[in-house]
């Protein structure tokens, strides 16, 4: 008889340290997520300060000031809809766009020697590094958990919690690729 109740103890108390470790790891990949939110909150933030400064010295990149602007936008409302894997989608294409814009600044001395457009491309640089270490953070949070929940004995309450996997942010395939300097120019 006591064989058996211990047993049920340490069942009892492997469920509990199961369910508070599965729990755990749930609220760090949102406490992740809200930190690579805060970075691209930050970063859109910035976008139209930069969209501004440039456009008096790049009138004829207007198109690509405009998909920058409408792409934060898409961003920021795929967030507000809670949809990750859409955001994470429309962040990397903001990301390319802004790598074009810094590489097309490069063709403009005026625009280089601007004091206001070289605040805003630092506090971007700024903001984009915090934003790669937000980014490992999470991914290194996702994967913890959606190994958590996919383990023995994780996987046994992750069901009946509603656990589901969760996506890590993954580059975008335009992404992994050097820019082509030509294409970019017009060369």
């Amino acid at each position: 008889m006591e064989a058996l109740l211990g047993i049920a103890i340490l069942v009892a108390l492997g469920l509990l340290l199961t369910y508070n470790g599965l729990i755990a790891r749930k609220n760090a990949v949102e406490n992740a997520l809200g930190a690579v939110e805060a970075q691209l909150k930050k970063r859109y933030d910035l976008i139209p300060n930069l969209v501004e400064a440039v456009k008096r010295y790049m009138a004829h990149e207007r198109e690509l000031l405009e998909r920058l602007t409408l792409l934060r936008e898409e961003a920021e409302r795929a967030r507000a809809r809670g949809n990750a894997e859409e955001e994470f989608r429309l962040e990397g294409e903001v990301g390319r766009l802004l790598g074009q814009l810094r590489l097309r600044a490069e063709a403009y001395p005026d625009l280089k020697a601007s004091q206001n457009f070289l605040q805003l491309q630092a506090a971007l640089t700024e903001t984009e590094d915090s934003l790669a270490a937000a980014r490992r953070f999470y991914n290194q949070a996702v994967t913890d958990y959606n190994n958590a929940i996919e383990q023995f004995p994780g996987l046994l309450l992750a069901r009946p919690m509603g656990l589901a996997r969760k996506p890590v942010f993954t580059l975008p395939e335009g992404e992994r690729e050097r820019p082509d300097l030509g294409e970019l120019f017009g060369g």
